[in-house]
């Protein structure tokens, strides 16, 4: 060892009482220790040990008692330890910018330096050994040696970001995890990587030349994703996970459904040859093959049976994130509450799509609270580098498309997809994080597309330069191939044979396609809908039996009209709690908050669970629903349900970050996993479920009949005018209405709490499941005449249509008015007001399906009348009466309404109210235009 190392010339206590005076007043100390002490505290930043721990490690003590101030030689060789600290802290800080991850080209970045001059070492100091070497797991080393490590782990064909995470300990533990040992893969795992790069390779090429010219959206240049994906699911099933969920994009989805699924080849040829489907005499229409989604049972090599699935999804690639995240929390909840581990997420994203689209943020940021993670997801971007014919430039504005990443501290690996073993270690490394600290974790596999976005692209038109370059490029089969032979790892002989056995394969399963008439679409989490049937439209608009007995109604009533005794809650809270008491055990007049607890609390004594989650749902935006209450002092939650005695149940109700878009898909999720659950997503305000219109279009109004799964979710939208102005008056029923075809939903615009009660409990005692969109009400939370009676819940059921209670003489009525939600109570008002007995008025508290027997039923009391109205509070070209129109044929209807308008409503509260005042006289006067 050499004699000035600072191991033999300094005193560690000289160094420990220097670094604390420097922690206390720096510029008291000499400023070349100032010097080498702001570096050490920069490098330190990266290891686990505390300053002064480390120092006194580093040194061993001896007796000598000289200053290593005093002694220059040692104070330089000191010195120079801290900058080969600087000098790894650099790697790990900027190492991946110079990562050789593109397998074409070189990355267009400004280059960090790490030149030795950078660090204030130079190449006399080379073969100088250093202590610091001991910080990326070597023993001391010359500065040749560890620059040598640090190239070979931070800029080889894998480059890790990392050194923005918060947390220390998760920094070392990623350090440690590459600078440690690197685990040489045995024999027979790189055949077997070869066999899944052959399989890839083969199934692609097989389609190439039987369905010419057909988009299947090739994993071509990106086949490294076949063994990477077998490798996790291998190893995740070694550490306990029994269930993984995936999402992902078009691009490689066949290849993985055939090679990592296990879907049949025969089932996907049979999609490609454009055959009617099984079932589409029930009115189900299916999808394009890179849509479908597929549930297996899987047996690994080490013998653990595991269930893998695949979420069926739009062409809007990026909406399947927090769907997939739903789906997984629901089988965790349901199968694993105790250990989330148990069920690992998946999303396959592309790199266009992964910076471009905000639902990737929204999900991401929904990562580690409470009411959405998961225990991690492992995200993996298969990486075009060319999104359709946008080069990346265009793409993003930061250096990866994986900068979402940042947001919530996850590593991000970047790796060669040229180089599998590379893409398999970071997978495993992504894996091993995931199930270490239960968090986000993202690969960036860099590859290219062979041909273009599709197979039927031109991709010359856009980037000639790029596609010259792949087409000279070779494959990663054969890449990884040519090193395996010469390597003496594999034969020629034993390539060809692998590649005849899995194309014979295809070749059989080719015949027995063409021998199928029609193709079957096998269910997504079929297991989990055992039991359940898709409804038609005269199932769903049978009577059930939905009333609970009044000791059921009695204990839950107990329950969500008192507080806890030994708890301290503000005035206003103890006051409503009150209120509520009153009003089930003293007037009989339930209001629309209670009547709508009594519906999750006598569901909860079912055995089901309520799983509701939206901005401000607890409490509730109008402050009606205070399902969760908090104690005065310490703001402890207690969610008032929870606190029912004997029930199977129990109430999951959150209050949401402040998204629709990603809440919404998440809890589509949730809904397509556990029917057992009731899944309820409340806006804010109605119109704001637009920033979720993707969710609606393309998965809960179509889902069922393109995917034919089933899905129970609930979305309570508050609608009505009451003068806010054009954003907090309309839920945009006409939109809902459009999307409504056969039997894909439910439409409900309630005026009792009991009825509401009743269509709540509908969504779970049927042995079907479909989403259910409920316009509910804001000023009717709190309107005295909206209110029920006890008997109501307890022998009455939903009620698709209201007739008039209040009209005595039915033979009188000459003007026949229906009507939907809030409004009515408004016409009868002006009824009262006008002393007019004459007109009646018909509540519509289903608009989708329409009972239309139920309105013959009404309209035959009625032998008089000869004016029909359709009334709504919405302009004529909005609301339901454009839906009215094309469905509702039994009479002719006039409408009353606000004149046509672009904007909802008035944002003047004098403007708003002549508008509505105007609908309400076309109702009473049929002359008035």
């Amino acid at each position: 060892m050499d004699r000035f190392s600072f191991l033999n010339a300094a005193h560690t206590a000289f160094f420990a009482d220097l670094y604390e005076q420097y922690l206390q007043y720096p510029d008291s100390v000499e400023p070349s220790w100032r010097s080498f002490f702001q570096g050490f505290d920069f490098a330190n930043e990266y290891n686990g040990n505390g300053p002064v721990e480390q120092l006194t490690t580093a040194y061993n003590n001896n007796s000598s008692n000289s200053s290593p101030a005093s002694n220059p030689e040692a104070l330089q060789a000191v010195q120079k330890e801290f900058y080969v600290l600087r000098l790894i802290d650099a790697y790990r800080t900027y190492g991946h910018l110079l990562a050789k991850t593109n397998p074409l080209r070189e990355r267009q970045v400004e280059k960090p330096d790490l030149s030795l001059a950078k660090f204030g070492l130079t190449n006399a100091d080379l073969q100088t050994r250093f202590e610091a070497a001991k910080t990326v797991q070597l023993q001391t080393s010359t500065l040749q040696q560890i620059i040598d490590h640090l190239e070979a782990v931070y800029c080889s064909h894998t480059g890790v970001e990392f050194t923005y995470i918060l947390e220390e300990s998760k920094r070392n533990w990623v350090a440690n995890y590459f600078e440690g040992p690197n685990n040489a893969l045995s024999k027979q795992q790189k055949q077997h990587i070869l066999e899944k790069l052959i399989q890839a390779a083969a199934f692609e090429n097989f389609f190439h030349t039987k369905y010419v010219g057909q988009k299947r959206f090739s994993i071509e240049g990106l086949e490294a994703a076949i063994p990477m994906f077998d490798a996790l699911i291998e190893a995740a099933a070694e550490k306990g996970v029994r269930d993984f969920v995936m999402g992902m994009a078009h691009r490689g989805r066949l290849n993985v459904l055939a090679n990592i699924f296990g879907k049949p080849a025969k089932n996907i040829f049979t999609e490609f040859d454009g055959k009617d489907y099984v079932g589409a005499e029930e009115s189900y229409d299916g999808d394009v093959k890179y849509h479908l989604g597929y549930t297996s049972t899987k047996e690994t090599k080490s013998g653990h049976s595991i269930n893998i699935n695949l979420a069926p999804n739009p062409s809007h690639l990026e909406t399947v994130g927090p769907v997939i995240e739903g789906i997984a929390r629901a089988k965790q909840d349901s199968l694993y509450a105790d250990d989330f581990s148990k069920v690992l997420p998946i999303t396959v994203h592309g790199d266009s799509a992964v910076a471009g689209q905000g639902v990737v943020y929204e999900t991401v940021q929904m990562s580690k609270l409470r009411a959405y993670q998961t225990g991690g997801t492992i995200r993996v971007v298969l990486n075009n580098q060319v999104g359709f014919t946008t080069n990346f430039t265009d793409a993003r504005s930061g250096v990866y498309s994986t900068d979402v990443a940042k947001v919530v501290g996850a590593p991000v690996v970047h790796v060669n997809a040229d180089d599998t073993e590379a893409a398999v270690k970071a997978i495993l490394f992504a894996l091993d994080y995931r199930m270490t600290f239960n968090e986000d974790v993202f690969v960036d596999l860099v590859g290219y597309r062979k041909y273009g976005h599709n197979e039927g692209d031109e991709p010359r038109f856009t980037q000639p330069v790029l596609y010259k370059l792949i087409s000279k490029h070779k494959s990663v089969r054969n890449i990884y191939s040519a090193r395996l032979v010469e390597n003496n790892e594999i034969t020629e002989a034993e390539i060809t044979a692998l590649e005849t056995k899995y194309k014979n394969l295809l070749e059989e399963n080719l015949e027995e396609a063409k021998a199928t008439e029609k193709a079957t679409i096998i269910p997504f989490l079929k297991n989990e809908w055992e039991g359940y049937n898709i409804a038609n439209q005269s199932k769903m608009l049978q009577t059930f039996e939905t009333k609970v007995s009044k000791e059921r109604l009695d204990e839950v009533a107990a329950v969500i009209t008192a507080l806890p005794s030994h708890k301290k809650f503000i005035n206003k809270v103890s006051k409503l709690f009150g209120d509520r008491y009153k009003m089930y055990f003293e007037t009989d007049k339930l209001d629309w908050a209670l009547g709508e607890m009594l519906a999750y609390g006598t569901l909860m004594q079912d055995g089901f669970d309520i799983r509701f989650s939206g901005q401000d749902v607890q409490r509730g935006t109008f402050s009606h629903r205070h399902a969760v209450v908090k104690t005065e002092d310490t703001e402890e939650e207690v969610t008032v349900l929870n606190r029912l005695a004997d029930v199977k149940g129990k109430m999951h109700i959150y209050n949401s970050h402040l998204s629709e878009y990603a809440v919404l898909g998440y809890e589509y999720g949730y809904g397509l996993t556990n029917p057992k659950a009731l899944p309820i997503w409340e806006a804010q305000f109605g119109d704001f479920s637009n920033g979720a219109q993707i969710m609606i279009d393309q998965y809960i109004t179509a889902g069922e009949d393109k995917w034919s799964s089933q899905n129970g979710l609930v979305m309570l939208l508050p609608h009505g005018y009451e003068h806010q102005g054009a954003e907090h008056s309309s839920a945009r029923p006409e939109r809902y209405l459009q999307l409504c075809s056969e039997h894909n939903m439910y439409v409900a615009n309630c005026t009792t709490p009991a009825n509401h009660f009743h269509l709540l409990r509908r969504q779970m005692i049927t042995d079907f499941r479909k989403p259910l969109i409920v316009f509910s009400p804001k000023s009717l939370l709190r309107h005295p005449l909206a209110v029920s009676p006890i008997e109501d819940f307890v022998n009455g059921s939903f009620q698709t249509v209201v007739d008039d209670p209040i009209v005595t003489d039915k033979k009188a009525v000459k003007t026949l008015v229906f009507v939907s939600g809030k409004f009515y109570y408004d016409l009868q008002a002006e009824k009262e007001k006008l002393g007019r007995t004459d007109i009646a008025f018909v509540r519509l508290e289903q608009l989708f399906p329409l009972d239309i027997e139920a309105i013959k039923a009404v309209l035959a009391q009625y032998p008089n009348a000869s004016d029909y109205v359709w009334a709504q509070e919405e302009p004529k070209n909005m609301g339901a009466y454009g839906f009215m129109l094309m469905n509702f044929d039994l009479v002719k209807l006039r409408l009353a309404s606000p004149k046509v308008a672009s904007a909802p409503a008035a944002g003047s509260s004098v403007r708003s109210k002549e508008r509505y005042a105007y609908a309400i006289a076309q109702v009473f006067d049929k002359d008035l235009k």
